[in-house]
């Protein structure tokens, strides 16, 4: 099929032209790299091609049928708009889950061969496009059978099942060329410890991941694995809670080394952190991998995923990026939906464009602080006291409990110096609207 859709320019600040870029412009080339290296963007299937507007109190408000009533051919229309979406967008990654580019069959056998027919198809499209997978995932929580988990859930059968996908989706990754594969655990947690065997469960959860490492590594993919951490919905107590948790949790199961984060901005919300302090985490644990950029509504409690336009988030998302070296096999997927009641097509390009300029805009602001220095000065000097005398011997081992307690009782009266927040934060407004 051909989708009449009309290639994204970018036209500058100063355009008023809905279909333009106001901040992205992927061939600028800042710190050596062109802004399109720098971002990396994706699309994300999910929401993107399929959700057609629903949520939990009503029914779609979109059409993404594209006129077709067979399954496959449904699905293959999805992908013909999919490609021709990212050409119009200028767009050069995808990501998807296993249920979201195939119709699924009444058997696991039947549901593969239209996964796998549809992985042929996507390959073709790949190649006529010049596309790129970011990375890949299986569903393994929206099904019936994984009402109570797949890696932890209660029924080995299940956990066989959740298997067969995952070792489909590896091989799908490894054929289309993807540089990651993501494991978000739905519903890897439980509701209430009175049915629940917790060891056991996180226990399985580490057998699961690292057969699926193995196995992929056996098949040759070189590429990163991913955790996505979200504290809750659907389950009360989720086992990937945050970056924090999911770091101790591979470091306990031998697992630190294959594994990053795969850390989205909605999620950190529902933890009660902030975005850049799980980038931060991830980072200050070598786990910094990828990023699902969307933003949350926090009035209300659950994962709304909208497109994120908030530039102060996307700012200091774009600083950590830049401290932690940029993007390898990671990038920033779109894991972001149009609202209910923007239901036209016209309405996915808005919430792209303006999800691609937030971005855009925050990685310039970025580094415009970056590079100012006053920030990284204040958090030195701050710290000052570690570089000599009994600070230098506390961070370079020296230093033992006694001497410490003896050196203590030496000190008269200590002033703690002022940490200058509201100062701090003004230096990071004058520098975002600098010449406003």
């Amino acid at each position: 099929m051909k989708f009449d859709l009309k290639a994204v320019k970018y036209e500058g600040a100063n355009s008023k032209n809905p279909f333009a870029f106001k901040f992205y412009d992927k061939d600028e080339v800042i710190n050596g790299k062109k802004m399109s290296e720098h971002m990396k963007f994706a699309m994300s299937y999910w929401h993107t091609i399929d959700q057609e507007g629903t949520d939990v109190f009503g029914g779609p408000t979109m059409d993404k049928k594209f006129g077709k009533t067979d399954p496959l051919e449904i699905f293959k229309a999805k992908a013909d708009f999919a490609f021709e979406l990212m050409d119009a967008l200028g767009m050069e990654y995808y990501c998807f889950h296993d249920v979201d580019i195939a119709p699924e069959g009444k058997t696991l056998k039947e549901s593969l061969a239209y996964f796998y027919e549809m992985v042929d198809y996507i390959y073709d499209l790949q190649k006529k496009h010049n596309k790129k997978l970011l990375w890949a995932t299986a569903n393994n929580f929206s099904d019936k059978k994984f009402m109570v988990g797949a890696a932890t859930s209660a029924n080995a059968d299940v956990f066989a099942t959740a298997a067969a996908k995952v070792k489909a989706c590896i091989d799908a990754c490894i054929k289309l060329g993807g540089t990651g594969y993501v494991f978000w655990g739905g519903r890897e947690g439980y509701d209430t410890l009175l049915n629940t065997d917790m060891g056991l469960e996180l226990d399985n959860l580490g057998r699961f991941l690292t057969m699926a490492r193995d196995y992929a590594r056996k098949q040759g993919f070189t590429g990163d694995f991913y955790i996505e951490p979200k504290p809750k919905e659907p389950t009360k107590h989720q086992y990937d809670f945050d970056v924090a948790t999911c770091v101790g949790f591979l470091k306990k199961y031998g697992l630190a080394d294959d594994f990053k984060m795969n850390i989205e901005a909605n999620h950190a919300t529902l933890a009660m952190h902030t975005f850049q302090h799980e980038l931060r985490t991830a980072t200050i644990n070598g786990a910094f991998g990828s990023i699902d950029a969307n933003q949350g509504d926090c009035m209300l409690g659950w994962d709304t995923d909208q497109f994120p336009t908030n530039v102060y988030d996307t700012t200091l998302c774009m600083y950590e990026v830049i401290k932690a070296g940029g993007f390898t096999n990671g990038g920033l997927n779109f894991d972001a939906k149009t609202r209910r009641a923007s239901n036209t097509f016209d309405d996915i390009l808005f919430g792209y464009i303006a999800g691609m300029d937030s971005f855009a805009l925050g990685y310039k602001l970025a580094d415009r602080i970056i590079k100012d220095g006053r920030i990284d000065e204040f958090v030195k000097n701050r710290y000052a006291s570690y570089t000599q005398g009994v600070g230098k011997d506390i961070v370079e081992g020296r230093a033992t409990l006694e001497s410490l307690a003896t050196y203590a009782e030496t000190l008269g009266e200590i002033k703690v110096e002022s940490g200058r927040q509201e100062y701090l934060e003004s230096i990071i407004n004058e520098l975002m609207f600098k010449g406003v």
